[in-house]
């Protein structure tokens, strides 16, 4: 009788449904995978492609546009980071106000004024479902979204506040319009600068 042949170690296959952060330190980002950002809900990890030009254009003219006054305000904004809800779940925000500067890989949701994420057609439900509910059961006061599409010239914004545990708009305007806010900080201008016009 020959001998069952045993198949290399796998992460993606062997750690199916029982990730946890210290899985993620150790086997990510996966040999041979293209650059993905790596989420993970209930052990169950997430990847993503990159976003398009545009959208990581207008990921960082947001970040420069709202700085200066967060920075007033006493946080900090962040590219992604690792924001986490528990050992089996985390996701990378493409803009993270945190309150304060962070040191470490992993960032604790309570840590987080506010999220923002750049909608996609690949992350539109994540975007648009999945991560506010996230946000919101972890108290999180703020969420941002944001879209950037050069080919139509459009880019919008809407913010909302956490209120009774869901999220109410408090403002939202489009390219060609004025996005201005006074909290969670003083901001003020057309979402058209969010393109590479």
């Amino acid at each position: 009788m020959a001998a069952a042949t045993q198949r290399p170690f796998d992460p993606l296959v062997d750690l199916a449904g029982i990730w946890t952060t210290t899985f993620a330190e150790r086997y990510l980002p996966i040999d041979g995978a293209p650059p993905v950002k790596y989420e993970c809900v209930d052990g169950k990890l997430v990847m993503s492609p990159y976003e398009a030009s545009p959208t990581g254009y207008g990921m960082l003219r947001l970040a420069m546009l709202i700085d200066a006054p967060v920075r007033a305000s006493g946080c900090r904004v962040y590219p992604s980071v690792n924001l986490m809800f528990g050992a089996q779940r985390w996701i990378q925000p493409d803009i993270t106000v945190l309150n304060r500067a962070q040191t470490g890989v992993w960032v604790p949701s309570g840590d987080a004024l506010l999220v923002g994420e750049f909608v996609s057609p690949s992350s539109r439900n994540r975007d648009r479902i999945d991560k506010p509910a996230m946000c919101a059961e972890a108290g999180i006061p703020y969420y941002l979204l944001a879209q950037a599409d050069l080919q139509q010239e459009f880019a919008s914004l809407r913010l909302s506040r956490l209120t009774d545990g869901e999220y109410v708009t408090v403002a939202e305007a489009a390219a060609g319009e004025l996005f201005e806010v006074t909290e969670p900080f003083e901001v003020s201008f057309d979402p058209v600068e969010l393109l590479d016009l």
